[in-house]
């Protein structure tokens, strides 16, 4: 099995030294940097599959060193920072970031989120195992959002959300089938398998689930109206 190596980018070493120690215990081989300007070199010299990244530090922060590292690399990048607001979140996000772990964490939520982002880029990377780099059928990865069709679950940045029967439809969907637009007449006749007579449930149910998957539902990340066609899902 190949493994992997996490960069932890991290100015308080109790905390990155905690990290390397639940990491190391799983398998992963890990790199440490105080800041943004050593968190980049390690990068130029190593060759990084995840970096888990603190937003505050000195000489270059979290925020400079991901704007400046998404400019050559993909691979994935969670954000650990004291700041909790969903302002923060979003900005994060939208600079490169995959996914955000407030401080203080749990070593357990934050191994899940590292096991979740490392399962997406092997898979879309083709690194490791063929057999595990294939995708799974049945199995549909957008950006943070997961969904299974044989268990009938789904996952937003490593977390499962409870989705209804009818939400899981629309949004299997709409993962299945990237970029194409539908219909609300379309997501009712392929969900409900009858001729639309009253497309207005539709569009609770993709307000419910924006309020399930997205961080801010009136700015979504995933699930986008068309404005006068109806709704898709991209790839991100």
């Amino acid at each position: 099995m190949e493994k992997y190596n996490i960069l932890v980018v991290e100015d308080e070493s109790e905390i990155a030294d905690a990290i390397e120690i639940y990491l190391t215990n799983q398998g992963y081989r890990v790199f440490k940097a105080s800041n943004g300007l050593e968190g980049l070199d390690v990068i130029d010299k190593e060759t990084i599959h995840l970096a888990i990244i603190d937003l505050m530090m000195p000489e270059m922060d979290g925020e400079t060193m991901i704007i400046r590292l998404r400019q050559k690399h993909n691979f994935p990048i969670i954000i650990l920072s004291a700041k909790s607001e969903d302002s923060d979140k979003i900005l994060g996000l939208n600079i490169g970031a995959d996914d955000y772990v407030n401080k203080p964490f749990k070593p357990l939520e934050l191994l899940a989120r590292v096991n979740s982002q490392i399962r997406r880029y092997t898979k879309y990377m083709n690194i490791g195992n063929d057999n595990e780099s294939n995708e799974d059928e049945g199995f549909y990865v957008i950006g943070g959002l997961e969904l299974n069709e044989k268990t009938k679950v789904v996952c937003v940045d490593g977390c499962q959300v409870k989705v209804t029967p009818i939400e899981f439809k629309i949004l299997n969907l709409l993962m299945k089938n990237p970029g194409r637009v539908f219909s609300s007449e379309e997501i009712y006749e392929n969900v409900w398998n009858e001729n639309a007579v009253n497309t207005e449930t539709v569009m609770v149910h993709i307000r419910n689930i924006r309020e399930k998957i997205e961080i801010d539902s009136k700015n979504p990340k995933y699930l986008k109206v068309v404005w006068g066609v109806g709704y898709k899902i991209d790839k991100i």
